[in-house]
């Protein structure tokens, strides 16, 4: 098979996704799958997995550790080498008459080896290509998961900026109504032209809101061609107040309740602590690989040929001889004891990046899932100031209408609810990416948009890593210096301080008003 260099021969890459994380994941039932609304989350993620260069190129890795492990596999077989010869020597004797002789010589020959025992050496070989290739299929896993996520945000970003700018508009539509109002006014003979100058500024402000919100529309875009290889969908008009009726896809199903549960699944089943883990292994088998150079190395030999005065005897026409043959190397000057203890270090180094790979996860899906449960109370209080804001401003409308309420009352008012639902619409997006980096760090975002493997019997490469990672434990090899705790947060309740309010306004009753000046 051809590696995969572009993106139609990368189709067959989104069938092997889901299986892609370790065995807990892969066994996860199907009603985890994203809902149908989630449907254009879940085309980037797949055209982005599919096109992404470095997970095809962490996938064409994998490949080539598979057939890195079948040649070390050979050292198992029997090897056997042609030999053919041809050539002419002269020789000169002291002791015999004639004193020197020519003689030509030629042969074909055919010489069999096979490895008896090696001291474990390609025993520990392929143990090592094993771990390694488990590491690459890791790597492999890990990029798909990166590449679904920055498709994820790149498309939430698109999503939240088209909202934005309907927002902006919004807000340029009623900026632009109070001031052709007031122009109107203005120019009846019954407005002042202070008020004038004000809706001028205002409505610039908006203008220049507006013009802002297009520019990063239109750079969130830039990025999620680049991330995703083509372009988003069209955005249907629908207008600001529908636009911010219209809930936010979330991908919460699958989400931990608990932190200190999302924690444990997310040490347990990310794919970069796996492939860490994997690593150190393969570095292990490494090491024991090196110790059976101070051991014997036994091999059985068998050797025939047939020609004319071989081996540069003259009149012999064949050679046939069966040998089994012993290779000890007593001392080496110290090189493989130096190596031994090289990677021994080299051991313990692996495992210090294990254990910073699982501490990077813990703090990712720690700050994460924290910020689903908080923009989720922060959306709560963000809508009801928004909703509280906007009755002000219909109220201060009406107000001004009647000429209860000044004009800067108005806009001011028309600004905060401006702000108001802007800050509505970045804390919805920001819950939303939240969950998907939760997702990411357990390893589980793939199978939750629904990218499953479609050809499951059909086997190849990644079947196979797939398969091999089902079973897949970290066992003893766990990261050692990352404990699974849920970060303590020290928030004060409502409740306190409210009483602490309560307090303040008691003792500020107690002091009798200072009389000012007239």
């Amino acid at each position: 098979m051809r590696p995969i260099s572009n993106p139609i021969s990368a189709l067959t890459l989104a069938a092997l996704m889901a299986l892609g994380a370790a065995g807990s994941v892969a066994a996860q039932p199907a009603t985890q799958a994203a809902p149908p609304a989630a449907d254009a989350l879940r085309q980037a993620a797949q055209q982005a997995v599919q096109s992404n260069p470095d997970v095809t190129a962490r996938y064409n890795a994998y490949r080539a550790s598979g057939h890195e492990r079948e040649g070390a596999l050979a050292a198992y077989r029997p090897r056997v080498d042609a030999t053919a010869q041809v050539g002419h020597t002269r020789d000169r004797f002291d002791n015999r008459n004639p004193a020197s002789q020519s003689l030509g010589h030629h042969g074909v020959g055919l010489n069999l080896t096979q490895m008896l025992w090696d001291g474990h050496a390609t025993r520990s070989e392929v143990q090592r290509l094993d771990h390694n290739r488990m590491a690459r299929w890791f790597e492999f896993v890990d990029a798909s998961e990166q590449a679904a996520l920055e498709a994820a945000r790149a498309h939430y970003d698109v999503q939240r900026f088209r909202r934005l700018v309907e927002l902006a508009e919004d807000n340029y539509i009623q900026h632009k109504v109070s001031h052709d109002q007031i122009q109107d006014r203005f120019k009846a003979g019954v407005g002042r032209g202070v008020d004038l100058q004000q809706a001028v500024a205002r409505l610039a402000l908006a203008e220049s809101n507006l013009n802002s919100e297009v520019a990063n529309l239109h750079d969130v875009t830039a990025r999620f061609q680049r991330v995703v290889g083509a372009a988003p969908a069209p955005a249907v008009k629908a207008g600001a107040a529908s636009a911010a009726a219209t809930p936010v896809v979330e991908l919460s199903a699958g989400v931990p309740t608990s932190a200190a549960e999302a924690l444990r699944q997310a040490t347990t089943r990310n794919a970069s602590v796996s492939a860490a883990i994997e690593s150190m292994r393969a570095i292990r088998s490494q090491t024991e690989a090196l110790r059976s150079a101070d051991r014997p190395r036994i091999e059985a030999r068998l050797r025939g040929g047939l020609g004319k005065n071989l081996a540069g005897q003259a009149g012999q026409t064949q050679d046939i001889g069966a040998e089994i043959v012993l290779n000890w190397s007593l001392f080496d000057g110290g090189r493989n004891h130096a190596r031994t203890r090289q990677f021994a270090d080299l051991l313990g180094q692996a495992a210090d990046q294990r254990d910073r790979a699982c501490r990077d996860v813990r703090q990712t899906v720690s700050i994460a899932h924290n910020d689903t449960a908080r923009l989720a109370e922060q959306v709560r209080y963000l809508e009801k100031n928004a909703a509280a804001i906007q009755r002000a401003r219909d109220a201060y409308r009406q107000q001004f209408e009647i000429g209860q309420r000044s004009l800067l009352d108005l806009l001011n008012a028309e600004n905060e609810a401006y702000t108001a639902r802007r800050a509505v619409a970045n804390a919805e997006f920001d819950r939303a990416v939240a969950y998907v980096r939760v997702h990411a760090a357990m390893n589980t975002l793939l199978p939750t948009l629904g990218l499953v493997r479609a050809d499951a019997a059909a086997g190849g490469a990644g079947a196979a890593g797939a398969d091999s990672a089902a079973g897949w434990q970290a066992g003893d090899d766990a990261a050692g210096r990352c404990a699974v705790v849920e970060v303590a947060q020290a928030t004060t309740p409502l409740t306190e301080l409210d009483a602490r309010a309560q307090a303040l306004a008691a003792s500020r009753a107690a002091v009798p008003a200072t009389p000012t000046r007239p």
